[in-house]
Parts: structure tokens; C-alpha cells; sequence
């Protein structure tokens, strides 16, 4: 172990115990979102419907690790590499000990799993009041370092457990293994949410929205019905499309319910609600272009969705995908990336890959019966973003979307239709992240 790890070890453990301190002291009701798709988007969601009536604070960005959890209860930032910054944060946690302060009555945590054991760690000390599970897919994001999905999925039912007797489980009426999940504690409440019959809080009539601009056709937003106790309300989300943005609304909306704030309170809520930045993003691009910008991260079964919507968009340009590794995969990239690649073919005109594991796709796609003029390979974004840059036409839409380590988002910016406000639209904008 060198030096730098025991210092993350010693900053961690310390934050952690003021983090337990702090949650004693100020007794908030802690909302955890965990699963395996869609923690952060819904995060962002639950935090948009109750920040308008409640005092309530939410992990930023996606702090869902032995570190950025404490961070978050502790209300400070990452520090990175700089010990002063930590010193700073930990004297932080040591003002709100032992000084009274206010503090936020509700949290909204994202609690994720790189690693075996990582939630069962947080798990022993964080007791939320609410757990909401979010999808895991058939091949989950982050299953590198886990020997099955039965393990990730036994890993993420160790915060079910921790869960208050007094609590509200909330589980995504659509996968029959989170169901499942209400077994691990019987003495919670439990609500459903998702596009079955069955859920509490459901979807229907689900479609894409479009606007015309000069005289086109063009791609804006989606909307659905949300059936909750009978009554069926309209919503609208606006810059984002996609079943990614569905079941977060639904999530929200089920925590809503779970504490008492009304349908109609909660979806006026909604109204402010901006989708997190790189997750099937609708943005401008040159040349009269759509961007669906999805380059936050990478799953089969989040890929598979944003090619449904590739497919289903009406629109009279070009479709063309842009596709970055999946990565942490373990033994089921080679056969994942193989078998979306089929799918690409009757989503997409056009097909331009990056990184080595993508070649999966090319392979998927011309075995499906895609002309090899019409794929295109390269090691990383910025070439891939230079060749589009010059390759494009009017009216085309692209989907661009990769893991986090192909950083696809390089690719969008030689076509925004607006490079100056990169920093405003695209993932990864920040210093740390540009230095990488």
C-alpha cells in the first residue's frame, strides 16, 4: 500500500465518523437511490420534485462512494489530491458536530458498488428512512469486479436491509429480481413504479416531442401519462428523451407520495426538473444537426435503449451513432458489444465507433447486414469528432454514447452548434477532468 492510499484510507475513515456524528445530531430523513442504471438521473429527480417545498440537500454529480457519501452529509466537495482542501473539509464536519447549525431535514444519497462489499461497508452505518432501487439489468454496468449478477444483486440488498423500521421501500416494478428485494426486509412499507400494470405509479402513452424550426422538423423533448391512484396526469420533459428519463420521473414521483407531497404539488416541481448533463440530452449541433448527447456512461441495456429512440425519432435526415466502449464488463464485453451491434443496423444509417471494444459493434453490425461504407473506426473521440465535423449534413441526427473512459463527449464538441457553452451542456467540463 503507498502512500497515497493510506491517506485515503486515514481521510476516509475520518469523514465517515463525522458523517455517523452528524447524522445522530441532526436525525434527517435520508432518501438512498441505489440499483444499477439510472442512480443519479433519479437522484436529480427526487432532489427537483421535493427541493421546491423542503430543505432538503442531494449527492453531487455521482458522489455514490465510501467517500463521496460522507462528503455529501458533511455538504463539501471533493478535494482531490489537495490535503489542505481536507483538512478544510474535515474541519467542516467538526464545526457542524460541535457547533449547532442548521442542517438539511432531508438527504437525498446515491449509494453505488464499483467492488464486492462496498455497500455492505456503508450499510452498517447508514440507515435510511427511504430506499429507492432503480433497474439491473440482464449485463449491469460496473459487474467487472462482482463474479455474477447474483452478487451485484446480493451487494445492492444489503441497504434494503439497513433500511428503518419505520421506512418506505420503493422498487422498480419492472424487474422481477429488484422486486424480489422486499423480501430482504419485511417490516418496511413498500411502493412500486414503472411501466407495468402492476405498479403503483405508473406510465402510459409514452412518445417523443417535436417542434418545427425553419420549416423542420425537429427533435425537443418526450412525454407520457403518469397513472398515480387512478388519476392520470400528462408530463412533459423537455431537452431529453428516452425510457432513461421516464423511470426517474416515476421514482420521484413515488418518494413524493411515500412522504406526503401531492401529484400536483410534486409534478409543478417537475417543471424545473433539467436532465443531468450527458444522459440522452437533446442539444444543437451545426449545420442545422440533433445531438442526443448519452456520453455520460455506458451499459447494454442503457444502449439498447437509446437506439430504441435512434430508431423511433422521426426525422428526414441521416441517423448515425456514435459508439464508445463499454467498459468494466468483465466477461460479457466481447458477446455484449457483439450483440448491440446487431441492433445498430436497423437503427442507425450511419455507424462510427471508438476504442478497441468497440470493434464489437462493427463486427454485430455487419453481420446484421450493414455495408462496410457506412461504419467508421477510431481509436479515440477527438478523431472521431474531427472526421464528423466534416462529415455531417443538414438535418442529420447523431446519438452519441461510450463509457466514461472513451469520453465520447470530446466528439460533440467540434459539432456543437455552440462550442463556447461547452461547459454548460456537455459532461466533464471541469478542470480535473480536462487535466485527465
Amino acid at each position: 500500500m503507498n502512500l497515497k492510499q493510506i491517506f485515503k484510507k486515514i481521510i476516509t475513515l475520518i469523514i465517515t465518523l463525522e458523517a455517523i456524528i452528524i447524522l445522530k445530531k441532526y436525525s434527517p430523513i435520508v432518501i438512498a437511490v441505489t440499483g444499477n442504471v439510472g442512480k443519479t438521473t433519479t437522484k436529480d429527480a427526487i432532489y427537483a420534485v421535493l427541493s421546491r417545498e423542503l430543505f432538503i440537500r442531494k449527492s453531487e454529480k455521482s458522489f455514490n462512494s465510501e467517500i463521496g457519501i460522507p462528503l455529501t452529509i458533511l455538504g463539501c466537495d471533493n478535494a482531490w489530491d489537495n490535503p489542505w482542501l481536507w483538512l478544510k473539509n474535515i474541519t467542516t464536519g467538526l464545526e457542524l458536530i460541535f457547533f449547532k447549525d442548521e442542517y438539511p431535514k432531508y438527504l437525498v444519497l446515491e449509494v453505488g458498488a464499483d467492488h464486492p462489499g462496498d455497500i455492505r461497508s456503508v450499510s452498517k452505518w447508514l440507515n435510511p428512512d427511504i430506499v429507492v432501487v432503480t433497474r439491473i439489468p440482464d449485463v449491469p454496468v460496473h459487474i467487472e469486479f462482482f463474479s455474477s449478477r447474483g452478487e451485484l444483486l446480493e451487494e445492492k440488498s444489503y441497504l434494503v436491509g439497513a433500511m428503518k423500521k419505520t421506512g418506505t421501500l420503493i422498487l422498480n416494478a419492472d424487474d422481477a429480481d429488484v422486486l424480489r428485494m422486499r423480501e430482504k426486509n419485511k417490516n418496511v412499507k413498500v411502493m412500486t413504479y414503472g411501466i407495468d400494470n402492476t405498479a403503483n405509479v405508473r406510465a402510459v402513452k409514452t412518445g417523443i416531442l417535436y417542434h418545427t424550426e425553419s420549416k423542420m422538423k425537429v427533435l425537443s423533448g418526450m412525454e407520457f401519462d403518469v397513472e398515480i391512484k387512478g388519476v392520470v396526469k400528462n408530463v412533459k420533459v423537455e431537452g431529453a428523451v428516452g425510457a432513461q428519463h421516464i423511470y426517474p420521473v416515476l421514482a420521484a414521483l413515488s418518494v413524493a407520495e411515500s412522504i406526503g407531497v401531492s401529484a400536483d404539488r410534486a409534478l409543478l416541481a417537475l417543471k424545473s426538473y433539467k436532465p443531468p448533463h450527458g444522459r440522452m440530452n437533446v442539444l444543437k449541433g451545426k449545420n442545422k444537426t440533433t445531438i442526443i448527447d448519452d456520453t455520460y456512461n455506458s451499459s447494454p441495456e442503457a444502449l439498447k435503449e437509446a437506439l430504441v429512440v435512434l430508431k423511433n425519432a422521426h426525422i428526414s435526415g441521416r441517423k448515425i451513432a456514435v459508439l464508445g466502449d463499454m467498459l468494466e464488463l468483465g466477461k460479457y464485453s466481447t458477446e455484449a458489444h457483439y450483440e448491440i451491434g446487431k441492433l445498430v443496423n436497423n437503427s442507425a444509417d450511419i455507424l462510427v465507433v471508438v476504442g478497441m471494444r468497440a470493434r464489437g459493434f462493427v463486427e454485430g453490425a455487419r453481420t446484421a447486414g450493414m455495408k462496410s461504407h457506412k461504419i467508421f473506426s477510431f481509436e479515440n473521440s477527438v478523431k472521431a469528432g474531427n472526421f464528423l465535423d466534416s462529415f455531417l449534413l443538414k438535418k442529420d441526427l447523431i446519438l452519441f454514447k461510450g463509457s466514461q473512459g472513451v469520453r465520447i463527449e470530446k466528439a460533440i464538441l467540434p459539432i456543437l452548434e455552440d462550442p463556447k457553452r461547452a461547459g454548460d451542456l456537455l459532461v466533464r467540463q471541469e478542470e480535473e477532468w480536462k487535466n485527465r
